[in-house]
């Protein structure tokens, strides 16, 4: 984690300190079922219990010093407590295993942090609405392969944003269900040495459903899926970012990131304004989108169990979380304050002559009785030239004073086919698929 690109609340889920709380939390309820089934004595619920009702600190200091001898992460965790609590806390982890206590751990702290990308998710979908609302008939040119092809709106582009949010939100909201669940099933999974009431008992207390069938540990297909799902929200992102950077062009330049008074944007060109945010958004999706791979990987482990996915977990669940939910506040950002050029976008438009309406000559063409072949051939002869010219030739003109075009259209019918706004008369359709 890059203390640059985090952000508090999400980096407070991974402390020490909440991992602990979480362990701690799993291995009361955990204990108290016991006791409820007459396993163990009420008493060593209620010291646990008790003990944790004082507020204590937990010493990570400590507990690093005890598995620095111990080479156990969690026998020192249990070591310290005891310490605290005293002689009751020998009936803590009757019948469990430790990955009892990781797994079911890493389901509580990634469901937690699904919940603020979930949030983050939503703030930002609210931005783009506002957006997409605002310039919901803001003209401007549509472009394949980089190059004008027919008019859209910018409205449009953030309707396009919206709906492909809206889309990773029901992702995440999938993976998030799919990642948090519980296994309290103690060795190799087989509940041979404690109830799996216990198990469902701690999945109700922390929010998670019992995972069917863990085999000492939780199917890693699970938490693929849930970094898959991160790595495809952080390709949208991208995706975003990209569109804005290319806006900001100079020669394109109709739009660009916010610029705030007292910004520099070069330490030797004064007038530089770079578009440095959707860069770093740029960059930070790749590396979410590089804890992806590891995580599939994870998923064919040795038999019952092995801990190779354990190492790759203390990183990818910690990074990739965080960094998402800072690339999800900064594109937020982004979008919120983004400056839009209208003026330009219609300049931009008219650029090249009208090259952009030689669809609806083609198709005007054809409806009049010319080949398909021919109606091509005579409407791109024409915006060839203009094309040459870099605009400064008109395809109106051109085609008005093309003897083969105006024999089958008459010159009023060519221009009715200039006409900007017969591309954007089904946008109402298409923002009432989206936002409806």
């Amino acid at each position: 984690m890059v203390p640059r690109y985090a952000r508090a609340d999400m980096t407070a889920i991974w402390s020490p300190e909440s991992k602990y709380a979480i362990w701690f939390e799993i291995e009361a309820h955990a204990t108290q079922a016991l006791a409820d089934l007459g396993v163990v004595p009420q008493s060593a619920a209620k010291a646990l219990w008790d003990w944790w009702a004082t507020k204590p600190t937990i010493d990570v200091a400590a507990i690093d010093a005890i598995e620095a001898v111990t080479k156990h992460d969690v026998i020192a965790f249990l070591t310290w407590v005891a310490e605290q609590v005293g002689d009751e806390a020998r009936f803590m982890h009757q019948g469990m295993t430790s990955s009892d206590v990781l797994d079911t751990c890493l389901a509580v702290q990634l469901a937690r942090a699904a919940d603020i990308l979930l949030a983050d998710l939503d703030t930002l979908l609210e931005t783009l609405k506002r957006r997409a609302e605002e310039h919901k008939y803001t003209p401007t040119i549509g472009r394949s392969h980089g190059i004008h092809a027919e008019p859209v709106t910018f409205g449009l582009k953030m309707a396009e944003a919206y709906a492909e949010f809206a889309r990773n939100r029901d992702r995440l909201t999938a993976a998030r269900a799919d990642v948090a669940t519980c296994a309290i099933s103690g060795a190799v999974g087989t509940f041979a040495n404690i109830d799996p009431r216990v198990e469902a008992h701690v999945a109700d207390k922390l929010g998670l459903t019992v995972e069917p069938v863990s085999t000492q540990v939780i199917p890693r297909d699970r938490h693929a899926m849930f970094f898959a799902t991160l790595g495809v929200v952080a390709s949208s992102i991208e995706r975003l970012s990209v569109e804005v950077r290319h806006l900001q062009r100079t020669e394109v330049l109709e739009a660009e990131e916010y610029f705030s008074p007292g910004q520099k944007g070069s330490s030797a060109m004064p007038h530089k304004r770079n578009p440095v945010l959707t860069e770093n958004l740029t960059g930070l999706a790749r590396m979410v989108r590089g804890y992806v791979t590891p995580a599939l990987e994870n998923v064919a482990l040795w038999h019952e169990r092995d801990i190779s996915h354990s190492s790759v977990e203390r990183y990818i669940g910690p990074d990739a979380t965080i960094t998402l939910d800072f690339a999800l506040a900064r594109l937020n950002g982004v979008m919120d304050k983004l400056v839009v050029y209208p003026a330009r976008m219609q300049k931009n438009l008219d650029r090249m002559g009208g090259l952009v309406h030689s669809q609806r000559v083609l198709l005007a063409l054809t409806q009049a009785g010319v080949s398909r072949e021919d109606a091509y051939r005579l409407v791109q002869r024409n915006a060839m030239k203009v094309w040459e010219s870099d605009g400064e030739l008109s395809l109106l003109d051109l085609l008005k004073a093309d003897d083969e075009v105006t024999a089958a259209l008459p010159a009023e019918e060519i221009e009715a086919r200039f006409d900007l706004d017969y591309h954007f008369k089904h946008v109402d359709t298409i923002f009432d698929r989206v936002f409806a």
